[in-house]
């Protein structure tokens, strides 16, 4: 299994020119708390010029009380993302993400065009379902037993 496999692949993107206000307003209309940040081009898969949260709206701009129309994504996203390769490892992807303290990582292809996130939700939605595998096979391997032993 690799990253692929259990990224989610709708990537909700901005531009750095998108005020903050908008980009929350964006965040909110997607149910997302995790922009990935594209250079203005025509649409398509596109490198990552960096990521925007929800926590980075609050601590750069809520917290400061600055306006939130007077700033733009550029001025408050992180840049030089953290990324994974869809072809990555998941326990590669997971030691890459424990080291940099990030909650969401944006997925690239090997072109480094953006294909999809990589959040702690989807990978524990793959470890609980790899749980449920191992307690099955014990489960079923007594079963088993007791039906061939009795």
């Amino acid at each position: 299994m690799n990253v692929g496999s259990i990224c989610t692949r709708r990537v909700i993107t901005t531009s750095p020119q998108l005020d903050i206000q908008a980009a929350a307003e964006l965040m909110r209309q997607e149910h997302v708390g995790f922009l990935v940040v594209v250079p203005e081009q025509p649409r398509g898969p596109q490198p990552p010029l960096g990521v925007i949260t929800d926590r980075d709206i609050t601590i750069a701009v809520v917290a400061k009380r600055a306006d939130p129309a007077a700033l733009k994504v550029g001025d408050v996203m992180s840049i030089q993302p953290v990324l994974v390769g869809e072809s990555d490892a998941i326990d590669v992807a997971l030691r890459t993400m424990r080291r940099a303290g990030i909650r969401r990582v944006p997925v690239v292809n090997g072109r480094g065009e953006v294909v999809g996130v990589l959040s702690l939700d989807d990978l524990l939605e793959f470890v609980a379902r790899e749980m449920e595998n191992l307690s099955g096979a014990v489960r079923n391997g007594r079963q088993i037993e007791g039906a061939t032993r009795a």
